[in-house]
């Protein structure tokens, strides 16, 4: 099977995809905006064929690379494939146009479009926040009237916390509604506020059919986590997704994707669960980010790239996952804007919790901080893993309390 990828080197894990899709059989064709001169030599090994391009999320350049790779003696292009979220409309565009299987234009478009997508769900008997999605004021304090605060506004298009406001009042709605350029015409998302804990269902899809799962917990809530400095916010991975309790968040997903119309595709759930019982708030037609799937496989004792890579090319799995260890993740913020002088605690984590230590990442001194906002990778961070999920939340706690990032 011969297969497009769309940008192979950028992100750095990207080239696990193209690594995987070759170690199924699939004949890898990638085309992206780095020059084959900068290709490491595992992508030298793994594609076939590499074609550099401006850029791959302009619609007409990445169709045009497409027919001519199409028009090649002895190819016959089966998948186009793109898993970083700015490329997914483009590459489904591109498909339908030159007729490759994979992810629709109206499938891509509902796991982008907040308010579409949750229209949809509605249908479909998805339990969801009430929302509207608009571009006039008048229409929107109109809504605002009906729900009641607090709201949350958003980008239609938003990938999580990104550019999202909570408003609590009328005057907290209009500030985030020109925040978000309202004002200039933009339209937004906006949404009943739901109460609750908050965490992630992802699966690998084959043919519209989940064959692996995952589900994670935030502590705190990502908006919170996303406004608030003194917060070492974590996200985990548990490794009782079998157990009962998370029935009911397995259904949900199964049904999400069944009304969107999602076939063979990573795909990353948002939910909450509060007095209001299970919400689904979104969904991307892609892995999900901050490495989140790094966690999977530590955890799973698999390569998760390569099951995603079986789906693409053969339509099933290949491997089972071990669900032996939970794995998370602790973001270390600075304790202020600067630059990064020294780090407090890090050696007695290292002795405290060696061999339960995924991977970490702690800037030099002198590097310059990142915002609070910027995410959970954006300063220091450590991942680590453990065989019961509240012993592990346990050890991450420690590592907040013990773990300091100084700047100056």
């Amino acid at each position: 099977m011969d297969v497009i990828f769309v940008e192979p080197s950028f992100p750095a894990n990207q080239r696990e995809f193209a690594r995987a899709l070759h170690s199924v059989g699939a004949r890898v064709i990638g085309i992206g905006e780095r020059p084959k001169s900068s290709l490491d030599d595992g992508l030298r090994h793994w594609l076939s064929h590499y074609e550099e391009i401006g850029n791959v999320t302009d619609e007409a350049q990445l169709e045009k690379t497409v027919r001519w790779i199409q028009a090649r003696p002895g190819v016959k292009v089966e998948r186009l494939e793109a898993v970083v979220e700015a490329h997914v409309m483009a590459a489904a565009r591109v498909r339908e146009r030159c007729g490759i299987p994979g992810t629709s234009v109206q499938t891509a478009f509902l796991c982008r479009d907040k308010p579409a997508m949750k229209e949809a769900l509605r249908k479909a008997g998805v339990p969801c926040a009430q929302s509207i999605g608009s571009a006039d004021p008048a229409e929107i304090k109109a809504f605002a009237e009906e729900v009641g605060f607090p709201l949350i506004v958003k980008p239609r298009d938003a990938a999580g916390a990104s550019g999202t406001y909570r408003a609590n009042n009328a005057g907290e709605l209009h500030d985030a509604l020109v925040a978000c350029h309202v004002d200039k015409g933009r339209s937004v998302a906006v949404e009943e506020f739901i109460e609750g804990h908050e965490g992630f269902y992802d699966t690998i899809t084959a043919n519209g059919k989940v064959i692996h799962d995952f589900v994670s917990h935030y502590y705190p809530n990502v908006l919170e986590a996303m406004r608030t400095r003194w917060i070492s916010p974590q996200f985990v991975a548990t490794n009782r997704v079998d157990q009962p309790s998370y029935d009911e968040i397995k259904a949900m997903g199964q049904k999400v994707i069944t009304a969107l119309g999602i076939g063979t595709s990573a795909t990353h759930m948002e939910w909450f669960y509060g007095p209001k019982g299970l919400k689904f708030s979104e969904i991307g037609c892609r892995p999900p980010g901050v490495r989140a799937w790094d966690l999977y496989a530590a955890s799973n004792e698999f390569d998760i790239y390569r099951e995603w890579a079986m789906a693409v090319v053969h339509g099933k799995a290949s491997q089972t996952l071990s669900r032996r260890f939970a794995a998370g993740i602790i973001a270390l913020r600075p304790d202020r804007d600067g630059h990064i002088s020294h780090y407090d605690g890090k050696d007695e984590i290292f002795r405290r919790f060696d061999g339960m230590i995924v991977d970490s990442h702690f800037p030099p001194p002198g590097t310059p901080t990142q915002g609070v906002e910027a995410g959970y990778m954006a300063n220091a961070w450590l991942r680590l893993k453990h065989y019961d999920y509240d012993t592990l939340r346990s050890m991450l706690d420690t590592v907040g309390q013990t773990l300091k990032v100084r700047a100056s």
